[in-house]
């Protein structure tokens, strides 16, 4: 089911890219691509972000609306994402590890305002432009004392996986897309996601049944809660939704 224009624009994207099987090596900006452009001013910090889109590469190098939630609840809320305040000095620097950060922007605005140690992962052909992102905000970055990593992470292969040190949180926007990658986003989030570790994910509905398939493997693995729910978009009966996954508590008997 898809509940506005957007989304219908974006289930063709998505199919025409699924049917083509679309792998770029080598994102180059094409004539223009480096002039799109988006701006984010982070209030909190009084900072201003640029993130640099490539719409011509694919799905990966665009902006999208649960990012967009994230950052806004990272700058003005935090601790809805049960975060810790930032303006108040912790023992030791939040590590956050960012499944399909795509063009960065959540995970940059983590570091930005928590002063957090941030790992970016993304599939190869995503880092060039992943890097160039995390390089242009390097001194918002640094000013309040985060840190950024760019990594490879295809989701489910152990040796990209076994190369990444332990993390407080794992977050994620707009990553429950195609059906044949859910259960390598799951085995993937299980390797991370263990005792008091969360998985904060950002999710826009697009396939009624296609999602309910996803939460129902999720459910099976993880006790999911709602930590966030954004109005309803432009057009659209429904807004972004926040999820906090956590490992199942063994069951006292």
């Amino acid at each position: 089911m898809v509940d506005s224009d957007d989304d219908m624009n974006l289930l063709s994207t998505l199919r025409e890219e699924e049917d083509n099987n679309i792998l770029i090596q080598d994102p180059k900006p094409k004539e223009g691509d480096e002039l799109k452009t988006n701006h984010y001013h982070l209030q909190s910090i009084n900072t201003a972000l640029l993130l640099r889109q490539l719409p011509s590469q694919g799905l990966s190098f665009q902006l999208w609306p649960a990012a967009n939630t994230l950052v806004s609840l990272l700058d003005h809320n935090p601790s809805k994402l049960l975060f810790p305040d930032p303006s108040t000095p912790a023992a030791a620097k939040l590590r956050i590890l960012e499944l399909g950060s795509g063009t960065g922007l959540v995970g940059i605005a983590a570091a930005a305002v928590l002063g957090a140690r941030v790992t970016l992962t993304d599939l190869p052909h995503v880092l060039p432009n992943l890097r160039f992102n995390a390089q242009s905000n390097a001194s918002a970055i640094a000013s309040n004392g985060g840190e950024i990593e760019v990594r490879q992470l295809r989701w489910g292969e152990e040796e990209d996986m076994d190369g990444l040190n332990a993390f407080d949180v794992v977050m994620a926007s707009d990553v429950v897309y195609y059906d044949h990658l859910f259960e390598p986003l799951l085995r993937t989030v299980e390797v991370f996601v263990k005792g008091e570790v969360g998985f904060v994910m950002a999710h826009l509905r697009r396939w009624k049944k296609r999602d309910a398939v996803f939460f129902r493997k999720a459910r099976k693995l993880f006790d999911v809660v709602v930590l966030h729910n954004d109005a309803p978009l432009p057009g659209s009966r429904i807004g972004v939704v926040v999820y906090r996954f956590t490992a199942k508590k063994a069951k006292k008997r």
